[in-house]
């Protein structure tokens, strides 16, 4: 990260939007877009369990030289089934922060209001989708696998922060969605094709939410003094933390599973290097890959000064190793 000169330009009552057009092209893209999770995504089918579901570049399957096909191949499907899970466990906090940001409007712009309530009511949607897909792949996986945190438990810790805090985490998600589908999900040939299509139809909505999630992170920012943005980043930095806690929980447990599913014993060398392994592919699909990213990168250059900056940066250095090895 490189850091900039704050940028403090706009200025914005709380319930008067930044740019009424951004927010008019997110009603318009939202309504083109609009997708059914039956008639456009399911369709009738199942995973195809003979192909990935996670591409390497995101997995690091690849990164193990003891894994025949089948067992990379199976390590890209735990981990894809994390994956989606994941993305249905963080979009419960995303539609709570929505649903009362969009309070600000409600009186007030309704072109502001109509777009965050479409946010919501996606989200929504997505939670529901990934419930559903969690459903099939449980019919045709090994028994055993577990989410080891609850998604309403998760949101109360996150909801618990600095609106600044959570609008910040919100965007890189959502920046980092966009970024693994056109980069990773959508070339990877192999992959099952009903799992790229979740993502696809997925990254048509969410391209939408990060637009919103930069404005309103734009608008929290400038109703804040620098006291106030100092606990923000305090704040962002301890849902860092806790975000990568989580991803240490489940990694143990996506680990037990794979190690007791996989069909072939391990040596203890092997096993640790598979704990170490998902791991680091978790802190890279969900942290590092989303702060490398150019666009969140500026965003944060520009809502913070070179102190808060590199704090936030002091502060990631301990994962900021967790990137795949042909990138070391």
């Amino acid at each position: 990260m490189q850091a900039a000169t704050a940028v403090r330009s706009i200025d914005a009552a709380p319930s008067k939007p930044l740019h009424d057009d951004r927010y008019a092209r997110c009603i318009a893209t939202s309504k083109r877009v609009r997708w059914d999770i039956d008639a456009d995504v399911i369709q009738g089918r199942t995973f195809e369990t003979g192909k990935k579901f996670l591409p390497d570049a995101l997995s690091l399957a690849n990164e193990l030289e003891f894994l025949d096909a089948a067992g990379q191949r199976f390590l890209s499907q735990v981990q894809g089934r994390t994956y989606a899970n994941i993305f249905g466990l963080v979009e419960r906090y995303i539609n709570a922060k929505i649903m009362e940001i969009s309070r600000d409007y409600a009186l007030g712009d309704q072109v502001a209001l109509e777009a965050l309530i479409r946010f919501s009511d996606e989200e929504l949607k997505h939670q529901e989708l990934f419930r559903r897909i969690e459903a099939l792949v449980a019919r045709d996986m090994p028994a055993g696998y577990k989410i080891v945190v609850d998604p309403n438990d998760v949101a109360r810790v996150v909801l618990s922060k600095s609106t600044w805090a959570v609008l910040g985490l919100t965007c890189h998600i959502e920046l980092f969605t966009q970024q693994h589908y056109k980069q990773s999900i959508q070339p990877q040939e192999d992959a099952s094709e009903l799992y790229r299509d979740v993502f696809l139809f997925h990254w048509k909505e969410e391209s939408q939410h990060a637009i919103l999630d930069e404005l309103e992170w734009r608008r929290e920012d400038a109703r804040l003094g620098k006291a106030e943005r100092d606990a923000a980043v305090e704040d962002l930095i301890a849902l860092v933390g806790a975000v990568d806690g989580i991803l240490q929980a489940q990694a143990g447990a996506d680990a037990d599973y794979f190690l007791a599913n996989a069909g072939r014993d391990f040596s203890p060398t092997e096993q640790a290097r598979v704990r170490e392994l998902i791991l680091k592919a978790y802190r890279w699909q969900y942290i590092v890959s989303g702060v490398q990213g150019p666009r969140f990168i500026g965003i944060l250059a520009e809502l913070t000064d070179t102190e808060q900056l590199e704090r936030i940066t002091q502060a990631l250095t301990p994962l900021m190793s967790a990137v795949p090895a042909q990138a070391a």
